[in-house]
């Protein structure tokens, strides 16, 4: 059985995917009310699961009017995304988990497959890098730049 939040965020990308401008608009209390949960288990699916690594871009306003807005962000181009994601997203250090969004947004985007994308986790985690800290986030960073310039060669 599936836990509140995979049901919130499930319920949340099916709306999106039926969004004709890729963008939606929630009340969090709204929300909160229609799965009966506290406003806080919305923040938490929110931060935790539309990340801009994970491709998206949250805005949220507070208040009486307040909402939450969630858009897709679109890939332009090849070029471009390879130019976010090892500059903007990865730079010169990357934790596990920021690397397996990464990696989970390229498998949504058809960008690699299932078996590719376990590899590079595979690759990435901190079973096989086995280095202290901080030597072992620069060597992922490295790693998985590599990876997706060579993905995106192809």
């Amino acid at each position: 059985m599936r836990n509140i939040s995979d049901i919130i965020e499930h319920h949340l990308k099916s709306i999106l995917t039926n969004s004709p401008n890729g963008s939606i608009e929630i009340q969090r209390s709204e929300l909160a009310d229609h799965f009966q949960c506290v406003p806080s288990q919305i923040n938490y699916v929110i931060n935790t699961r539309f990340t801009v690594q994970k491709g998206y871009l949250v805005e949220s306003k507070r208040g009486g009017g307040g909402y939450i807005r969630i858009r897709k962000v679109q890939i332009v181009s090849k070029a471009r995304l390879q130019e976010l994601l090892t500059e903007e997203l990865i730079g010169e250090s990357i934790s596990q988990s920021v690397g397996y969004a990464i990696v989970e947004r390229l498998l949504e985007e058809g960008l690699v497959n299932i078996r590719e994308a376990t590899l590079m986790k595979i690759a990435t985690s901190r079973n096989v890098l086995t280095l202290e800290a901080e030597l072992r986030d620069r060597l992922r960073a490295n790693i998985l730049k590599q990876m997706i310039a060579a993905i995106l060669l192809k």
